[in-house]
């Protein structure tokens, strides 16, 4: 324990960094814990379209989403998600939606934003489509 003191005192930013670092692993957990927008995996989004009728929400490029996406899933361009324009989804407001990403970076913000618009039930596909294709699961390219 003198050791920690001692490096404490000999190390101020140091250890100022080490608690910042430690404080925000922290509060990210509680946030994702506490949340009401859930992260998934590819084989629940699989369960979720087959036994609750969810949609699934492809957020990428038009051309990406052409190119291949989840079958049965509706895309939503990026411009219309920045502008909150969400009235193509309005009548899927009680069914579960999954917002699809290329790394599962950029759909938090969409689903937090459909999540204010009055959407219940958003989930996010951890790893966006690169862990759907990981996962070995099928893409296609009909509408």
């Amino acid at each position: 324990m003198a050791q920690f003191v001692e490096f404490i005192g000999n190390h101020p930013i140091l250890s100022l960094i080490w608690i910042g670092l430690v404080m925000a692993i922290v509060l990210g957990w509680f946030k994702a814990r506490f949340s009401a927008i859930k992260h998934i995996n590819p084989q629940q989004l699989t369960l979720l379209i087959n036994r609750e009728n969810a949609t699934a929400v492809d957020i990428r490029a038009l051309k990406d989403f052409n190119t291949g996406h989840i079958a049965s899933s509706v895309h939503l361009s990026a411009e219309k998600a920045k502008e909150k324009e969400f009235s193509a989804l309005e009548k899927l407001k009680n069914a579960p939606i999954i917002v699809v990403c290329n790394t599962g970076m950029t759909a938090s913000g969409v689903a937090d934003n459909l999540h204010k618009a009055g959407f219940e039930h958003v989930f996010i596909l951890s790893g966006g489509i690169g862990a759907w294709q990981s996962a070995g699961l099928p893409m296609t390219t009909e509408r």
